[in-house]
């Protein structure tokens, strides 16, 4: 579903990505960890292109990522994306800002687009909050509002970058919650995220970066129970002792 090859990123004379090579296969859940300015959310930001790699390639369900233009907005129709902060339109209601983009891109009808966001809605956990505007729900709640609005375009691909980072803690298990559902649902999702034990339940594939590069990879309980290079283990033992 998603094929990357021989990616570069610079910003400025900082090389965030260097040399990066990664399959997701349909239906794969693939979640990358490592520790801050890694290179994590730029590699996810890069597969839908709202960062722009300088060199290599991003293939998403073999068709080559473009770069500008209608083809543009239809792999971002196709590839759901899911932000730290929410994004979500504060002047519109929930129900609103799941309906918008189906019906603007996809042409959608109300009655089809608001028929699909309600059950989403409930899906999430959410189905009565669909009236109420982003600021009346607290930031577990938005965020689910923002997962049901990437689903309502039905994409090929779920991109989630650190989709938790921004909440409170009891808030995180309610969001996991629904990105573990939708992994068992065989949905094809590539997470960025600092939840180790999101990683370890969820995920079919860990992928550990640093310095710009994917150090390591391999299934969950290999990875964390075994990993194979001293900077993974070094990693863990910070992240996994507090």
């Amino acid at each position: 579903m998603i094929r990357v090859r021989g990616l570069n990123k610079w910003f400025g004379e900082h090389h965030v990505l260097r040399d990066i090579d990664l399959h997701v296969a349909r239906g794969e859940v693939v979640v990358v960890i490592g520790p801050s300015g890694s290179g994590k959310s730029t590699l996810c930001r890069c597969l839908n292109r709202l960062e722009t790699a300088q060199q290599g390639e991003v293939v998403i369900d073999g068709v080559p990522a473009p770069l500008e233009g209608r083809e543009l907005a239809r792999l971002r129709a196709d590839v759901g994306m899911v932000f730290q902060s929410f994004n979500l339109f504060q002047h519109k209601t929930v129900l609103e800002n799941i309906t918008l983009a189906p019906m603007k891109v996809r042409g959608v009808s109300r009655p089809e687009a608001e028929r699909t966001a309600r059950e989403l809605l409930a899906r999430v956990g959410i189905g009565e909050q669909a009236g109420k505007l982003p600021g009346q729900l607290s930031g577990g709640q938005q965020q689910r509002a923002a997962i049901a609005r990437a689903l309502a375009m039905r994409p090929k691909v779920m991109l989630f970058d650190e989709p938790t980072s921004a909440l409170d803690p009891e808030m995180v298990g309610e969001v996991l919650d629904v990105m573990t559902g939708l992994a068992a649902d065989g949905m094809t999702m590539v997470v960025v995220t600092h939840e180790m034990g999101f990683a370890r339940r969820a995920a079919d594939r860990v992928v550990f970066m640093a310095d710009g590069q994917i150090v390591e990879q391999g299934a969950p309980a290999a990875f964390f129970d075994r990993p194979q290079t001293d900077r993974a283990r070094d990693f863990l033992a910070k992240v996994l002792t507090h």
